[in-house]
């Protein structure tokens, strides 16, 4: 996966287990009580919501999907957004911000979050357990008016929840991640092996890129970013080399 937190979630995942077989995890809170940043834009979003959704989701547009990509590999039509339009378009949720949590949390919290980090605490044999993923918990968030989720910076009807339970520096701490900077910023061995797998033979003869598109990113390594703030160049670099390692 290109997320890169996933290395530091096999090696935390290493250290626990030496010492706990069973942990609990937060996955799903943001997903299902609206704690991520491209929530809010969508609360007052009118027919539009599935615009606003891929403007702050969507790691590129498709124009730049196709600029990196073989010229035979281009299609004229967007799946990713046609995608997102179909599911916006199902009934079952009254508000657009609904509609966004709906997507992400049957799509991508079961394909992204949930499966990195599960593959990642088995590797060594961890069980991990994700409680806000508790179906009736859920459902009930599921029922919340909107403003209740978005209230405090997001997850507010939680935040408030966990009030008489936690320290307000748990509650209100800022939102982190797992620092992995050798992979945001591609410098030094890290650049070497991007350049080596994206200009090695296997690479040119898979034709999968664009070359003009993977000597432009070479050449400026840490200029091209996505939406989300990750590395465009590690990205390309990461599926070459997945595809290397399984021989495909």
């Amino acid at each position: 996966m290109v997320s890169h937190d996933a290395v530091a979630f096999y090696l935390l995942s290493e250290e626990v287990a030496k010492d706990i077989k069973v942990v609990q995890s937060g996955q799903g809170a943001d997903e299902v009580f609206a704690g991520y940043s491209w929530y809010p834009p969508l609360l007052n979003a009118n027919g539009d919501g599935w615009e606003r959704y891929r403007a702050e989701f969507f790691d590129r547009s498709h124009a730049e999907l196709e600029r990196l990509l073989a010229a035979d590999l281009r299609v004229s039509h967007d799946p990713s957004a046609s995608f997102v339009r179909s599911h916006f378009a199902r009934p079952g949720a009254d508000t657009q911000l609904d509609r966004a949590l709906r997507l992400d949390t049957q799509v991508m919290l079961v394909d992204d979050p949930v499966k990195r980090v599960d593959n990642m605490t088995m590797a060594w044999g961890l069980e991990a357990r994700t409680p806000f993923l508790d179906h009736e918990l859920v459902e009930l968030a599921a029922a919340c008016p909107p403003e209740l989720k978005l209230a405090d910076g997001g997850k507010g009807i939680l935040r408030r929840a966990a009030r008489s339970l936690l320290p307000a520096e748990v509650i209100d701490r800022p939102k982190g991640y797992f620092p992995v900077p050798a992979l945001s910023h591609l410098e030094g061995p890290f650049l070497g092996l991007a350049a080596e797998a994206l200009l090695s033979p296997a690479a040119r003869e898979r034709g999968l890129f664009d070359p003009a598109a993977v000597e432009a990113l070479l050449a400026a390594p840490n200029e091209r970013r996505t939406t989300l703030g990750g590395s465009e160049l590690w990205q390309l670099a990461l599926l070459e080399l997945w595809l290397q390692e399984h021989g495909l």
